[in-house]
């Protein structure tokens, strides 16, 4: 006679509905567990489109304005570097880069640490047509969610700044997730870097946010707009000195 599975081995008892709060407790213990093993102690936050090319492939973009969009990929990638050559020294993991793992920025942000043999979080989700992981992700702290608020709990659970580049439904859910985090007292505040200048002040009226009274004034000083990697690094270190 067969002995039975034991029930964690039993992969379609732990897949079924009645198994959903054990699922959520590993999506917490796994990632948790691995980054204190790990010596991760704070985090640089990037969160951007996927769909943004890098150098090596716009030429085959379709979409111009898409295409146009690579300097975002090449600031990413900067920014990561510097953060990481900074805080990455005798084995210290401060401001360790976190991405999403996917392509886009997200990738910037993991090749950029990889560049210069640093190590970065990369927080994959499982979707049924995108993301693989790319190439850059550090494999020991590359981790696979089932449930978005997980995941969005390890983002920012020690995070020290969030890196805001152009994106579509996915980032602006990130952006504004983190901003009510932060405008109601449950994280600690935090610089929220918005790339683009003129990109994100294009896509949203923020002053108009305040004129109307849906947000107050002081909220807008929540937002810090940057260009190029050298400023949002210099926004970090003197928001922290």
């Amino acid at each position: 006679m067969t002995s039975p599975p034991k029930a964690y081995e039993n992969i379609p008892f732990l897949n079924s509905d009645p198994c959903r709060p054990v699922r959520l407790q590993l999506e917490y213990l796994h990632p948790e567990t691995t980054m204190e093993e790990q010596g991760i102690k704070s985090t640089i936050v990037l969160f951007g489109s996927a769909r943004i090319p890098s150098p090596e492939i716009a030429a085959d973009c379709a979409n111009e304005k898409l295409a146009g969009l690579v300097p975002y990929y090449e600031e990413a990638r900067k920014l990561a570097g510097i953060v990481s050559t900074t805080c990455q020294t005798n084995h210290e993991c401060e401001y360790v880069i976190i991405t999403g793992g996917g392509g886009g920025i997200m990738e910037a942000g993991n090749r950029g640490a990889e560049e210069i043999g640093c190590k970065s979080i990369s927080l994959n989700i499982t979707l049924p047509h995108e993301q693989e992981p790319n190439p850059y992700v550090t494999p020991e702290l590359t981790f696979e969610f089932r449930y978005f608020h997980m995941r969005k709990m390890h983002f920012l659970s020690r995070a020290k700044a969030v890196c805001i580049f152009p994106g579509g439904f996915g980032t602006f859910d990130e952006l504004f997730e983190a901003l009510t985090l932060i405008q109601t007292g449950k994280i600690d505040p935090m610089p929220v870097i918005l790339f683009g200048s003129e990109h994100w002040k294009r896509l949203v009226d923020w002053d108009y946010l305040a004129e109307c009274g849906l947000i107050s004034p002081k909220d807008l000083d929540l937002l810090t707009f940057c260009d190029t990697a050298e400023d949002a690094w210099k926004a970090i270190t003197n928001y922290y000195a």
